[in-house]
């Protein structure tokens, strides 16, 4: 009974963001780990994978967030992503990059890490082919608000290991203690 209805809420999201659910053994559509990496002395969020765009049909409509769905604004959806985090998504097939402001949940597609408002799509030069393989960074450093950066935070917090026993604390890096670290840190893609 559990996998029927984990099933239907994923047809009833595929419905809703107008792509397709692979029916899978667990009910999800796998989705490529979230890792940690450090890049200039700052943890930062990358998720690698596949972009896809929002159908001009969901124009309009309410996003996760509460905000208005508008293909002209440079918006995407992530399901692992912080609601409110600024990204920055490159199409790893001709280097050009975009930054995009995460306001809704998805895509529901094995292997799809974003998807992206049509202005951010054009922006990456994939209209045409509709996907296109991207990397995707999120800088605490760069985040439009305090709570934008502080969930981007909690998320890199949550990710790297030592850091669980420091949140406790109050201090994020108090779990360093001098040990080393690897510079990639794999996630299972659970999305808050």
């Amino acid at each position: 009974m559990k996998t029927t209805r984990i099933i239907v809420l994923a047809l009833t999201a595929a419905t809703l963001s107008g792509t397709a659910v692979p029916v899978l053994a667990n009910g999800r559509a796998k989705v490529p780990p979230v890792h940690v990496e450090h890049e200039d002395g700052e943890e930062i969020l990358v998720h690698k994978g596949e972009a896809s765009f929002y159908s001009q049909k969901f124009h309009g409509r309410t996003t996760a967030s509460g905000e208005t769905m508008n293909q002209n604004k440079p918006t995407a959806a992530s399901r692992t992503l912080p609601l409110g985090a600024k990204a920055t998504v490159t199409n790893q097939d001709n280097g050009k990059s975009v930054d995009v402001i995460v306001n809704d949940r998805g895509p529901y597609v094995d292997g799809r890490v974003i998807d992206l408002s049509r202005s951010a799509a054009r922006k990456l030069d994939m209209i045409e082919d509709g996907t296109a393989p991207v990397k995707v960074e999120v800088k605490p450093s760069e985040q439009p608000t305090d709570t934008a950066r502080e969930k981007v935070e909690e998320k890199v917090d949550q990710l790297t290991p030592g850091n669980q026993v420091a949140q406790g604390d109050g201090n994020r890096n108090s779990g360093n203690s001098g040990g080393s670290r690897s510079d990639t840190v794999s996630h299972s893609g659970s999305g808050k």
